[in-house]
This record gives C-alpha cells, sequence and structure tokens, in this order.
C-alpha cells in the first residue's frame, strides 16, 4: 500500500477535500459553505468547528478510515515570512494562525484542522508552500522609498507544483533550472524561480491586471484618487473592482471571450492588452537571470484560454520555450508535497518565530 494522504483547501465560502494513495487521487469534493452559515461567526478562526466537523462527516460519508491516513496536509495560512515547501504544523503555528494571524483568510484554517485530525492519529500535519513563502533576493526587496520594502506574496503552492512537474518532464533537476512561472486566475502573479528558490516577483499589485484586481498604476494618478476618496472606495477599485470588472463589468473571462466573438472591439482591446502586461512581466523577470532561462510555464484557471496564452506565447517564446500547464489543483499540489517529504525526497521545516 502506498502513502494515503488527506489534503484540505479551506476558501472563503467552501472547504475543498481530497484523498489521495501516493499521487492517485482517490476521491475530491467541495463542502459549500452559505452565506448565512458563515455570517454567525465573527472571524474566520471561528468557523474552525464548523468547519471540521464538516470535514469529519464526509469522510464518515464516504467510509474513509482515518487510522489509514500517512499525513494530513492543509493549505497555508498568513504566516510571517516562511520558506518554500512543506512546514510540520505545530502547536506555536497553530497558536499563531488561530489567535495571531498576518492577515484575516480562510487558508489559515488549512493547518489548525490538519493538526486537529493528525494529532489523535499520532500522524504528521503539515502546510505546503504557504501564500507566505518569501525567498526574495536582497536586491528585490528595495523599492524606490525607503519606508516600503517589497515582499514576496504570490501563488507559490500551485507555482512551485507545475515547475517541479515541468522539471521532471523535461528530465532535468527542478534545482539546477531557471524557470518564469505566471499564475492567470483572479489574481494574477509571476515568479522567477532560480534553482528552486523564488527570487523575485511580479506580485498581482504591481503587475499586470486581472479579471478583479487593477494591477500597477500610475502613481501620481493613483494618489489623486486616494486624496479623493474614502480609502475603503480606492482599496475595492484596486482589488474586487479592478481589471476586467472596472473595463468590462465582469471577472468571467469566458465571458470576455463571447463578447470578442460577438464583434466586441473593446473588450478584445481590453483582453489583449492583460496578456500584453502579463508578457511584458515575464520579459522584466527574464532580466533577473541575465535572459537565462529554462522554461516559461503559464498555470491557472484562465490558461485554458487560447486566446490569452497564443498572445504571450507569441510575445516571450523568443525568451524560452512556453509550457501551458491548465487549472490550479492545489489539492494535488499539497498532496504531491506531502508525498516528498513522506519519501525523504524533500525535508519538512519546522516553524518557529526567533
Amino acid at each position: 500500500m502506498g502513502y494515503k494522504i488527506l489534503a484540505l483547501n479551506p476558501g472563503s465560502t467552501s472547504t475543498k477535500i481530497a484523498l489521495y494513495e501516493d499521487s492517485k487521487e482517490i476521491f475530491k469534493t467541495n463542502i459549500e459553505h452559505s452565506k448565512e452559515e458563515l455570517e454567525k461567526y465573527k472571524n474566520v478562526a471561528d468557523q474552525y468547528e464548523m468547519r471540521y466537523a464538516a470535514i469529519l462527516s464526509v469522510l464518515k460519508e464516504k467510509n474513509i478510515d482515518v487510522k489509514e491516513l500517512a499525513a494530513v496536509v492543509g493549505r497555508g495560512g498568513l504566516l510571517p515570512p516562511v520558506k518554500s515547501g512543506a512546514y510540520r504544523v505545530n502547536e506555536l503555528m497553530v497558536d499563531r494562525l488561530k489567535n495571531r494571524p498576518v492577515v484575516e483568510h480562510a487558508s489559515n484554517l488549512g493547518g489548525i484542522i490538519a493538526f486537529s485530525i493528525a494529532g489523535p492519529l499520532n500522524i504528521p500535519a503539515y502546510i505546503c508552500d504557504s501564500v507566505a513563502v518569501d525567498e526574495l533576493q536582497d536586491i528585490a526587496r528595495i523599492s524606490g522609498l525607503a519606508d516600503i520594502q517589497r515582499k514576496s506574496f504570490v501563488h507559490a503552492l500551485n507555482m512551485r507544483a507545475v515547475a517541479i512537474k515541468t522539471a521532471k518532464e523535461i528530465g532535468k533537476d527542478f534545482k539546477e533550472l531557471n524557470l518564469i512561472v505566471t499564475h492567470l486566475g483572479g489574481g494574477i502573479s509571476i515568479s522567477i524561480i532560480k534553482q528552486g528558490r523564488i527570487v523575485d516577483i511580479v506580485s498581482d499589485d504591481e503587475g499586470p491586471f486581472s479579471p478583479e484586481r487593477s494591477g500597477r498604476l500610475p502613481a501620481k494618478e493613483l494618489m489623486n484618487m486616494c486624496y479623493n476618496n474614502e480609502k475603503s472606495v480606492v482599496c475595492k477599485k484596486l482589488r474586487g473592482k479592478g481589471g476586467l470588472v472596472s473595463h468590462l463589468s465582469t471577472n468571467s473571462a469566458l465571458e470576455v471571450e463571447d463578447m470578442i466573438k460577438n464583434g466586441d472591439e473593446h473588450a478584445k482591446l481590453v483582453y489583449e492588452a492583460m496578456a500584453y502586461q502579463i508578457a511584458k512581466g515575464i520579459g522584466e523577470l527574464a532580466t533577473v537571470v541575465d535572459g537565462n532561462v529554462d522554461r516559461i510555464i503559464v498555470t491557472g484557471g484562465i490558461a485554458y484560454s487560447d486566446f490569452i496564452t497564443s498572445r504571450i506565447k507569441k510575445s516571450v517564446e523568443f525568451i524560452a520555450p512556453v509550457v501551458i500547464v491548465q487549472g490550479e489543483n492545489e489539492l494535488e499540489a499539497l498532496a504531491l508535497g506531502t508525498l516528498r517529504v513522506l519519501k525523504g525526497e524533500e525535508n519538512a521545516n519546522e516553524y518557529s518565530e526567533n
């Protein structure tokens, strides 16, 4: 028998769970949480018991014997900066996620619930490639103001998973390659993974606009907007009502492509501008390794769009071959990251706050 791994991914309105035996998916399901149900709780941490009970109920319905599990892994939450890879969940991490999170976010529950399930079974609980992964090289942290330091917030889980997968497919060691990975979702972020480390990024607030986010904006115009509006109004314009929503009143890439098929030239121009800016971000990060890029990987939900990926590919394939990996596959990424630890291919980090 292989290693049985339970993977958990709490989101804002749902909890996705899956069971893997080694790399094979046994089952996957999505537990929906209604608006009325979530409104009962003052903050994310308070949702713990409800989500924990819902997960155990699903496992019981599917006749899953938890005693057969080798490990439980949860989506990494908003911790202080951490390394890439897996972390073994300990009581200090649980306390941080529950009582002192950097930001309130549903993903904070991933490690907490994993620890609760794994504890009575005497098996390890992990998080993998948290959104708090920060491996930026020192030169990349410098901004144009001494008051502001650049930080790393990218879709590290999916990025690192597809990078490792691509390295295996071309018969190379992941830690010997320079890879640019672009995640195309509700937010768009780009990273350069240099010999296994995410050494620089173009985050979703300093790069291309996306379905819901404005991305990089002219500083003077943004300053004027901030002075003329309430903070909450500006924040919503930047994250939620930016990007495609601002231009075309929809966050759906499929709807935009339907507009284009129906002859909407403005929609086509805006959509092409998004691809144009993504390609610019990729080109920007190629300079970090002096153009020595082994592969450019385009992943995420919008990677299903031939319209977007073909335009990105045309603009950047002079830098390196382009690989398209459609979808996010976060549960698989969590399970495979844990499997690498269980097989001794990677070591798990130990969380501390020293």
